[in-house]
């Protein structure tokens, strides 16, 4: 018979082991009343894949709370049914249509690989490009939008993607209001579209002011007051 634990990495296991002895055991029946009868998250958040990138963890998010979506530097293509496979967009009209959710959150990140590979790439095409046949190529080129608005890389390499990173996020709030059910529920107040980015080494979390155009902090207080005792 074979081991069922052999059949996942250990660390997994271990952390599948850690959970049932922790957050299943304590929260049971909140498993259970999902279960049986369903998700009801108010709250959708398109992040990034980046490992390091987690909505639930920085949220604080129990389960059933966040409808999360993640892709490579979370982006959000523009409406477009044409017959092709469209992840992001299918979940994007499940959470909408099909979960009512009130709120979706466009979250970019700091030192994003994809972002940063599109601007090496642009910057210099035979240092490390995104070819154009390949998946991860074609997904970026979502992103050439907000480069055009972005400008010409100035500065360092860092500032710049950080630039686009944040040019990013409202591409793809922009990209959003392309979907009529999206563009339809904002416009009746039922739906709310928020951009925001998260700072990995120092957990930073900025949101942004539409009205304005930049990013403000959110809680600084508390992040003054967490920055403050990692020094004590």
């Amino acid at each position: 018979m074979t081991n069922s634990a052999s059949l996942l990495p250990e660390s997994l296991v271990h952390g599948y082991r850690a959970f049932l002895g922790g957050r299943f055991e304590q929260e049971h029946g909140r498993f259970r009343q999902l279960a049986e009868a369903g998700q009801k998250p108010r709250v959708m958040i398109v992040g990034c894949c980046d490992s390091r990138v987690s909505p639930e963890v920085i949220f604080d998010a129990g389960p059933g709370e966040i409808f999360v979506v993640r892709n490579v530097a979370n982006l959000v293509p523009p409406w477009g049914p044409d017959g092709g496979l469209h992840g992001a967009s299918a979940a994007l009209e499940f959470a909408v249509m099909g979960l009512r959710v009130e709120h979706i959150v466009v979250m970019g990140h700091a030192g994003c690989g994809g972002v940063r590979a599109f601007a090496e790439s642009e910057a210099d095409p035979y240092a490390r490009p995104l070819s154009p046949g390949d998946f991860i190529g074609a997904w970026m080129k979502l992103i050439e939008p907000a480069a055009r608005e972005t400008g010409a890389p100035a500065g360092s390499m860092a500032d710049y993607v950080e630039k686009l990173a944040h040019a990013s996020v409202k591409r793809s709030l922009a990209n959003l209001r392309t979907f009529p059910c999206v563009k339809t529920l904002e416009e009746r107040g039922r739906l709310r579209l928020h951009g925001a980015y998260f700072g990995v080494a120092d957990g930073r979390l900025e949101a942004l002011d539409e009205a304005s155009g930049e990013f403000v902090a959110v809680a600084p207080d508390s992040h003054a007051t967490a920055a403050a005792a990692k020094l004590d």
